[in-house]
């Protein structure tokens, strides 16, 4: 008798403690209850999507989105091969011996060795804890992201009227990054730089590592994309031209202002050139400090950099960057753009 009785008991107690069950009936509940709204207010949103403000946001967001998506999905792929299958100690053994030598070379290497910033934090930490020293790891960091062919394909896609934005581009991120690492070698001190820990990937086996950082890689910078599509599309039909002109008539008003959107919309560089082209307002030099300040520092950048060599470096790391980076920008704009 005890034993029937105590069965359903067991069960009903798997049953009501069970967090999938539970998570699987509040997304179909979330889900059914979206798809009514969406019946009930169907004359509403028809009114809204018909309205000219917002076809003119749908059009710009679908464009940006549409063009960048490839490269994006292309650099993910990439950097996962590059992080997952290239050997930790093929970059110490590449790299020259002597730090301010290392620093280029590091640096260049962003040209053979693509990958976006999302990959490049920690593959400049694993450079880090398998002995590179911390300046050509940093400068690697920083250019990886930036002079990579994918992303200087998509910029030349993105400006095929302004072909000299693709050198601009390499050479203005290029020259930040190793000025950055000389800083580094020359001012920076153990105490700031914390030793990364070992990544979660590992233990996994290969396939499951490279599955796993697509997968975290494409959602995370997806969704970075989504975001940076919304804030150009509304930059392009919901902020009054007169505004944009206005901050685009000012030169060092523009390169501040599109530096400072580049660290709040976080856009992942293999889609970012095709956000800011956009934005024609904007000269093209204000643009160039968009395209070298954004791979280099924004939010997901300075959160990941504080959770891989501690808040410390990333307190003093960042503005030095964002700083160096307008000025590498304003220097390359003026000689060739």
């Amino acid at each position: 008798m005890t034993t029937t009785e105590s069965a359903p008991t067991g069960v009903d107690h798997r049953e009501a403690d069970d967090p999938q069950g539970w998570q699987f009936n509040s997304s179909l509940g979330l889900t059914v209850l979206l798809l009514l709204l969406v019946v009930v207010l169907q004359a509403p949103i028809r009114r809204l999507l018909s309205a000219p403000v917002m076809q003119s946001w749908m059009t710009v967001f679908v464009a940006v989105v549409v063009q960048a998506l490839p490269f994006l999905v292309l650099g993910v792929l990439l950097s996962a091969i590059i992080a997952v299958f290239v050997p930790p100690t093929f970059f110490a053994r590449a790299l020259p011996k002597h730090p301010a030598l290392a620093v280029p070379v590091a640096g260049m290497a962003g040209v053979v060795l693509p990958g976006c910033e999302c990959a490049s934090v920690p593959v400049a930490g694993a450079l880090v804890r398998r002995g590179v020293t911390p300046a050509a790891a940093l400068a690697f960091l920083l250019s990886a992201p930036a002079i990579n062919p994918i992303v200087l394909t998509a910029t030349a896609v993105a400006f095929p009227r302004n072909p000299q934005m693709v050198i601009a581009r390499f050479v203005a991120s290029l020259l930040a990054a190793c000025v950055m690492g000389w800083l580094w070698q020359r001012l920076g001190r153990t105490d700031w730089l914390r030793p990364p820990a070992h990544p979660s990937s590992d233990g996994l086996s290969n396939g499951a590592a490279f599955w796993g950082s697509v997968r975290h890689d494409v959602m995370h910078a997806g969704g970075f994309l989504v975001v940076g599509a919304m804030g150009a599309a509304t930059l392009k039909s919901v902020v009054p031209a007169s505004w944009l002109h206005a901050a685009a008539s000012n030169q060092a008003v523009s390169i501040l202002a599109l530096a400072i959107l580049a660290v709040l919309l976080s856009i992942c560089s293999e889609a970012d050139a095709f956000v800011v082209a956009s934005l024609s307002q904007f000269s093209l030099t204000a643009r160039l400090a968009f395209l070298v300040v954004g791979p280099m520092i924004d939010l997901k950048l300075f959160a990941m950099q504080t959770a891989t060599f501690g808040r410390g470096f990333a307190l003093r790391f960042a503005p030095a960057t964002f700083v160096l980076a307008i000025l590498m920008s304003v220097l390359v704009g003026a000689v060739l753009l």
